[in-house]
């Protein structure tokens, strides 16, 4: 068959056909897929369950977890909900990794360094993104004229040092009296 004319040339010397396979919904299923299962590796218990099941031992698994890195780049991570799943994807490229998360001690330590990571990402985060005063800028060094002048009288005071736009939460704890319950006698 002619390939100009949509049929496939497959001559002896070729195991391919030259036209490539034209998938019929243009991936998105096999698209949905990946994300579903590269989203499952969030999970350490679920990492630990393809170690016991020795999926790890299999060269073709462990080439797909590779191929699987394209997650990392920008067009396909706006789609990941659990961004610990390219971190794990990252860490399943070593062995090392990967025959220790067959032992459930190290499953069990893995998830509770992502709990302790949840637990503290915002506070974390915050320090990083909230407002810093401006340092103050020092006055330039005096001059041989300035130094024989006095120095004007400072009309204005000092600038108040910044403040966040959250609001001040006051401690509670110790104010508003005795809390504890009482009887009433009668």
């Amino acid at each position: 068959m002619d390939p100009k004319q949509g049929g496939a040339d497959l001559s002896p010397d070729s195991s391919l056909p030259k036209e490539a396979y034209k998938d019929p919904d243009d991936g998105r299923q096999r698209l949905l897929l990946e994300l579903e299962f590269i989203q499952c590796l969030a999970n350490p218990t679920y990492i630990h369950y393809l170690a016991q099941n020795r999926y790890f031992d299999d060269e073709a698994f462990i080439g797909y977890l590779k191929y699987l890195q394209y997650w990392q780049r920008p067009e396909y991570v706006k789609f990941i909900m659990y961004p610990h799943c390219l971190f794990f994807l990252e860490l399943l490229q070593n062995a090392n990794f990967r025959n220790a998360m067959a032992h459930p001690q190290n499953k069990e330590l893995a998830h509770r360094q992502q709990f302790y990571f949840w637990k503290n990402y915002r506070n974390n985060r915050l320090k990083h993104i909230l407002p810093r005063p401006l340092p103050e800028a020092a006055p330039p060094p005096p001059t041989s004229e300035a130094a024989a002048a006095p120095a004007p009288a400072q009309t204005m005071p000092p600038a108040a040092p910044a403040v966040s736009g959250l609001p001040k939460v006051e401690n509670t704890r110790g104010s508003g009296g005795d809390r504890r319950k009482r009887k009433h006698g009668n």
